[in-house]
């Protein structure tokens, strides 16, 4: 037996004949008097049997909480006037489990602490909502320990997978946030569905409940502001690799400027998107790329002075301008020799475009290959020509 002051937390040890006198052992009866709302922390459950107990009395005029080894955790609250009876049910590390039974009371009441399950938490002598956050940037399978948790992802591209709904049952739920750069695909186990479908897809920035029915999953409060906006990106390159960041793709219209010294790609985040793009570069013989990284994936190279619409799949860029429906004409900038307005995808300096007034040129990688002007064609380089045909006008100079 022990009396105990409690003017402050105080950590308890086991009796043993080597306790010293600044020590505090746990007493087998314990009347405890306190003047604030402390703690009064068990020993390591880990160093005694199961079994192991305590009968705690509270005789001041201020309710005190019985915790775990070093306040990790609540076992009880005791009020004034209460007395508490604690037994250890699991030693199987220093917190242990602890169950307990009141004496001392008009009328009983359910503990807190004891009640508190997935979801809930114990504050003082009530329950509260309560949803622990975790993040996480790998692949996972959800379970159903997972009940009530939030997870924010941070990652990339991934999928994460449901549990099935009869291991969980009706009612069973958690949240889910993507705060990462890509798309979360949450994927149904063994044919269930998420909203009717197999997958459902979480862009950067969107979150909801995910709720089991029984036999299928349903999101709640899924997506993100309904507020539509454009917003607008001016950005500087110069040559190299550019990651966009997932505030900087959500503008729709990105503008690139800047002297590039060599050519220059944009990564975009592996996303549905949609992009108008403006490559205002003073570019000389180098390109400006769009990209998602995904190996193999298409890239879209916006020609300097040029505007393109580009809409990404999630893998591939693919430029919404290649086709204009009902156009009766189609309008080209200028372009240059080492960025003719008409190019190819994969070797974006060869194409057509137009030197000077008057003037269509034929550029092959980055050099004037063939000029045809209103007055005639100038070539440069070596021609070669094969079979028969007729010069109207004759051939001037060089002999023959």
């Amino acid at each position: 037996y022990i009396e105990i002051t409690l003017d402050a937390d105080l950590q308890l040890v086991w009796p043993i004949n080597g306790n010293l006198a600044t020590e505090t052992p746990a007493a087998r009866i314990m009347d405890v008097d306190a003047s604030g709302n402390y703690e009064l922390r068990m020993p390591p459950a880990s160093q005694v049997s199961v079994g192991q107990d305590a009968l705690i009395r509270n005789v001041g005029q201020t309710t005190f909480t019985v915790t775990t080894y070093e306040g990790d955790s609540t076992i009880i609250t005791v009020s004034p006037g209460i007395a508490k009876y604690i037994y250890l049910t699991d030693n199987g590390d220093v917190y242990g489990t602890w169950a307990n039974v009141e004496f001392g009371a008009g009328t009983s009441s359910a503990d807190a602490a004891t009640l508190a399950g997935a979801g809930l938490l114990a504050v003082g002598a009530t329950l509260n909502q309560s949803h622990p956050v975790s993040s996480i940037t790998v692949s996972q399978a959800f379970v159903n320990t997972d009940r009530a948790k939030t997870y924010v992802w941070t990652g990339g591209v991934n999928t994460v997978t449901l549990p099935l709904s009869s291991a969980v049952g009706n009612n069973w739920f958690f949240l889910i946030k993507n705060a990462g750069t890509g798309t979360l695909t949450v994927s149904g186990s063994g044919g269930e569905f998420i909203d009717g479908a197999a997958t459902k897809g979480f862009a950067p920035t969107e979150s909801a409940f995910i709720v089991c029915t029984g036999t299928a999953f349903v999101t709640v409060g899924y997506g993100v502001s309904t507020q539509f906006e454009y917003g607008v990106l001016n950005k500087t390159v110069t040559g190299g690799s550019y990651t966009l960041t997932a505030n900087e793709a959500a503008n729709t219209i990105q503008i690139y400027n800047g002297t590039l010294n060599q050519n220059v790609t944009v990564v975009v985040p592996p996303i549905v998107n949609f992009y108008i793009i403006s490559n205002q570069c003073n570019a000389g013989n180098f390109t400006l790329t769009f990209e998602t990284g995904a190996v193999g994936a298409s890239t879209a190279t916006v020609p300097a002075g040029g505007q393109a619409s580009l809409i990404c799949d999630g893998t591939n860029l693919l430029n919404a301008n290649t086709t204009q429906a009902g156009g009766t004409t189609f309008s080209l900038v200028n372009g240059t020799v080492s960025n003719p307005s008409l190019n190819f995808a994969s070797e974006a300096n060869t194409g057509i475009y137009r030197p000077g007034p008057g003037s269509l040129g034929i550029s092959i990688l980055a050099n004037l290959v063939l000029e045809t002007t209103a007055t005639g064609i100038d070539v440069t380089g070596n021609v070669g020509a094969s079979g028969t045909g007729n010069f109207e006008g004759g051939i001037s100079g060089g002999t023959f």
